[in-house]
């Protein structure tokens, strides 16, 4: 693991004007990231996106019509298909592609991507098979190093509208996330520093499984209360999965627990709820997977959640269930029923 001195890491807090950051995936977050980043006039982004006839349609129109509507790009920022490009000179790379692809598309850039250059993770669920955060899948592709995660409640959509909003980036190393905090901070997004990296990956990728039972009970009309309640004890749930894993309780009583779970069963931008909502009106995983024009990575990570539950013997009977729902064609009212008709118990 990189040690980062006294003197270093203040020079890490000083974001260089001129430098050159690069955005790895040109989906929603990583349009809204280049936004973001693109803030400061001194400092130029490039934006990478895997589909070539994808990346000149951005460049040229200066938005990303298909996954951002209405929001165009400052122009600081540089569009290309090319990570090579993308890539020279860098001193951050910002990596925001699904968690299914990440292993494959670290592995094609880690030749170029050296120690030098900062890591972040927009990256929000855990591999299915292997079991990993985003960053120990970056960190096995491209060598041992400090990786900041951000976490909470922050919707592309509105971001990218200058709306206000309010994030953590996190590190082992506090260090790294500070200078991370100092990257991304602007008048209208403020960014809070943490050092429970574990913790604020484990609730991206939990609060998703969550708010896809939130939108099962949106699609049933179940109200208010049945969501109220499906929040508290998902957020139980996770409280519960975090500890036993090593990450701070604490952590999901934040901006990367609580708050991006109040906005991921709430919105209206949530895909992982609007999942669940087509889901409790009785379609298929494969009709919804057709309808949808992005990931939502909470039905790949329920399957993770799942298996590391059985491993450790932790109690997750609302991810169990919305599992269930997903992959086995079980009945969400009959899931509904039999989370009800469990054994009472303190809270």
């Amino acid at each position: 693991m990189i040690k980062v001195g006294d003197e270093q890491a203040q020079e890490l807090k000083q974001v260089d004007q001129t430098s050159v950051v690069t955005v790895l995936g040109a989906g929603a977050m990583g349009t809204a990231c280049a936004f973001v980043l693109a803030q400061n006039p001194g400092r130029t982004v490039r934006l990478w996106a895997r589909n070539p006839v994808f990346a000149l349609d951005i460049q040229q129109s200066r938005t990303n019509a298909r996954l951002l509507p209405g929001v165009f790009l400052p122009a600081n920022v540089q569009v290309t298909s090319c990570s090579k490009e993308a890539l020279y000179g860098s001193s951050v790379a910002v990596v925001c592609v699904p968690t299914r692809g990440l292993r494959e598309a670290s592995r094609q850039w880690s030749s170029l991507i050296g120690e030098n250059i900062t890591l972040v993770s927009a990256v929000k669920g855990i591999e299915n098979g292997t079991l990993h955060r985003p960053s120990q899948i970056l960190q096995q592709q491209l060598g041992q190093r400090p990786v900041v995660a951000l976490g909470g409640p922050c919707h592309a959509e509105e971001v990218a509208r200058r709306l206000p909003a309010s994030i953590v980036a996190a590190c082992d190393q506090l260090e790294h996330a500070e200078y991370v905090q100092n990257l991304f901070s602007t008048d209208f997004l403020r960014v809070y520093a943490n050092s429970d990296l574990i913790g604020v990956e484990l609730a991206a990728a939990l609060k998703n499984v969550i708010a896809i039972a939130a939108g099962i009970s949106d699609g049933l009309q179940y109200g208010d209360n049945a969501k109220a309640a499906l929040m508290t004890r998902g957020l139980a749930e996770m409280v519960r999965f975090g500890r036993i894993m090593g990450a701070h309780p604490e952590t999901f009583f934040g901006l990367a627990g609580i708050g991006d779970l109040a906005v991921t069963c709430g919105s209206r931008h949530s895909r992982n709820r609007a999942v669940g909502e087509m889901l409790g009106k009785g379609q298929t995983l494969a009709e919804i997977e057709a309808s949808m024009n992005a990931v939502a990575e909470g039905v790949f990570t329920a399957r993770s959640i799942v298996e590391i539950a059985e491993k450790h013997h932790i109690d997750m009977p609302i991810a169990r269930e919305v599992y269930r729902v997903i992959f086995e064609g079980k009945s969400p009212s009959i899931a509904t029923q039999q989370l009800m008709n469990r054994p009472l118990r303190t809270e």
